[in-house]
C-alpha cells in the first residue's frame, strides 16, 4: 500500500489518493505514513479528513510528531492540538521547544490552553501527565435522564461515554456509573441510587508505573484521577497504559544491557545518539574491569607454575556471570510487577540459596566428569576447578538478588543492577575464589 500512495502522490493524482486514504484503517496509515518525508506527509494529511489527521497524527511516535508539526502553518498546528485529545497534545507538546509551544498555545481556545497547562505543570511519568481532563462527571442529585442528556449533549468532547463518573459539591470523588446501567435504569432514578463505589483510583503524583500495576492488578479499563484531596481532576484509559508498558519494559531492557534509554525508536535514532546511549557505561564496565586484571596479574606466578589453571577462567567467568544475570533478571522483574517487596529480602535469598545448591552440584558434577573423561587433567586440578565452580555460583545468585533488592531500597532503579554490572563484580569474585582454592588444593 505504501507503494501505491506514493506512485499517487508522484502522478499527483490527488482525487484518488484522498479517496484511498480515506478508505484505509487509520493504525496501519499511521505506520505507514512515518516513513515519508516531511512534504510528503504535509500534503498527504492536506488530503486526509479532519477526524483523520487528528487520529493519526496522535498514533505517531511523540517524537515524530513533534518534529513533523513543526513543517504545518501555524493555523494548522493549533487546529490540530486543539481537536486532539488533551493528553496526547501534551505528549506532543513536551518534545517541542517552550518558545514554540508558548507560541501555540497562545493562539488556542482558551480551555485547550487551561487543559493543556494544566497537565504540562504535573511531573514528567506521573498520573497526572498521563491523564486526560477529557471525561465524563455528574453530580449525584441528578437524574438518570440528564445524565444521558449530558452525554449526549458532550459525546464529541469527552474521552470516553462507557463511564459516568460521580461526584459531590465539592467535586470530590464518589463513585462511577457505567453506560449499560443508565440505558436499563428509570430515567427518573437518582445517579447516586445506581453508582457504584470507586475501589481503584490514581493520585496525580503516582508514578506510572504504578498506575500500570493497579491496572493490571484489577483488570479494569480505566482509572479516574484525584488531587490530594481526593477531587477528581482527570482519567487514565487502557491505552495509556498500553504505552507505558510498552515504555517502560524498553527502559528496564536497555538498563539491563547497560545502555543509556533513549526517548526515541531505534529506527529514529541517529548514530551518534546511539553511540551517546552506549559509551558511558562501556567505559564504566571497562574501568571496572581492571580489577579482575589486576586479581590475575598479582597471581601470574603462581599461574606460571601450572599453565593448565588459565585454561579454566573463561569458564568460570562466564558461568558465574550467567547465573548471577538469572537470578538478577529474576528479582528486577518481581521487583517491577510488586511481586517482592525489601521486607521479602531473607525468604527471597533463601529461596535463590537453595536453586544456587542445586545448580552448582549439577554443574560441579557434570564438569568434574568433563575434565576427567574428555580433558584428561589431573585429579587435584579437576577438584579445584569444579569447587570454584559451585562456590563462583552461590557467589553469583546471592549477588544477582541482593543487588537489585538493595538498590531499590535506596531509590536507585534495580535494572542498572542487570547482568553486565553484576558480571563485572562476580568475575573478580570467582578469580579471588579460583586462586584461593587452587593455592588450598594444588599448594601453588
Amino acid at each position: 500500500m505504501e507503494e501505491r500512495i506514493r506512485t499517487l502522490l508522484e502522478e499527483k493524482n490527488y482525487k484518488v489518493l484522498k479517496i484511498e486514504l480515506s478508505e484505509m484503517n487509520n493504525s496501519d496509515l499511521a505506520e505507514i505514513l512515518e516513513n515519508f518525508e516531511p512534504n510528503e506527509l504535509i500534503t498527504l494529511f492536506r488530503l486526509m479528513k479532519k477526524d483523520d489527521q487528528v487520529e493519526v497524527f496522535a498514533l505517531f511516535d511523540s517524537n515524530f510528531s513533534s518534529e513533523l508539526l513543526s513543517y504545518f502553518t501555524d493555523k494548522e498546528k493549533v487546529s490540530l492540538i486543539e481537536e486532539m485529545s488533551t493528553d496526547d497534545a501534551v505528549d506532543v507538546l513536551e518534545e517541542m521547544p517552550a518558545n514554540i509551544v508558548d507560541k501555540i498555545l497562545r493562539k488556542c481556545d482558551a480551555e485547550t490552553r487551561k487543559d493543556v497547562n494544566k497537565l504540562l505543570n504535573y511531573k514528567e511519568d506521573s498520573a497526572g501527565s498521563l491523564m486526560t481532563v477529557e471525561y465524563a462527571e455528574i453530580k449525584g442529585n441528578a437524574t438518570v435522564r440528564q445524565a444521558i442528556d449530558y452525554l449526549k449533549k458532550e459525546q464529541d468532547e469527552l474521552e470516553t461515554i462507557n463511564y459516568l463518573f460521580v461526584v459531590d459539591e465539592k467535586r470530590k470523588l464518589n463513585g462511577i456509573v457505567h453506560l449499560k446501567d443508565l440505558l436499563f435504569a428509570s430515567p427518573k432514578n437518582k445517579i447516586k441510587t445506581i453508582m457504584e463505589e470507586i475501589e481503584v483510583y490514581a493520585i496525580t503524583s503516582m508514578d506510572q508505573e504504578e498506575v500500570a500495576v493497579l491496572f493490571q492488578k484489577y483488570d479494569i479499563n480505566i482509572m479516574p484521577v484525584v488531587d490530594s484531596e481526593k477531587r477528581l481532576v482527570g482519567i487514565i484509559t487502557i491505552d495509556d497504559v498500553v504505552d507505558v508498558l510498552e515504555e517502560e519494559a524498553t527502559e528496564d531492557m536497555k538498563k539491563m544491557a547497560a545502555i543509556i534509554p533513549v526517548d526515541k525508536p531505534y529506527d529514529k535514532t541517529s548514530v551518534f545518539e546511539t553511540f551517546k546511549a552506549r559509551i558511558p557505561w562501556l567505559l564504566l564496565l571497562m574501568v571496572s574491569a581492571t580489577f579482575t586484571g589486576a586479581i590475575i596479574t598479582g597471581f601470574e606466578s603462581k599461574l606460571a607454575s601450572m599453565t593448565i589453571l588459565t585454561a579454566f577462567i573463561p569458564m568460570l567467568m562466564d558461568t558465574g556471570g550467567n547465573a548471577g544475570g538469572q537470578s538478577s533478571v529474576s528479582i528486577i522483574r518481581a521487583l517491577s510487577l510488586n511481586q517482592i517487596e525489601f521486607k521479602d529480602i531473607f525468604k527471597v535469598v533463601f529461596k535463590e540459596f537453595r536453586v544456587a545448591i542445586l545448580c552448582s552440584v549439577v554443574l560441579g558434577i557434570c564438569n568434574f566428569i568433563k575434565l576427567m573423561l574428555l580433558d584428561r587433567v589431573g585429579l587435584t586440578v579437576a577438584l579445584a576447578v569444579c569447587t570454584t565452580l559451585c562456590i563462583t555460583v552461590i557467589i553469583a545468585k546471592f549477588i544477582g538478588t541482593i543487588l537489585p533488592i538493595c538498590a531499590k531500597k535506596i531509590g536507585f532503579d534495580p535494572a542498572v543492577m542487570a547482568s553486565p554490572f553484576i558480571t563485572t563484580i562476580v568475575d573478580a569474585c570467582s578469580l579471588l575464589v579460583y586462586f584461593q582454592v587452587a593455592t588450598m588444593i594444588i599448594g601453588l
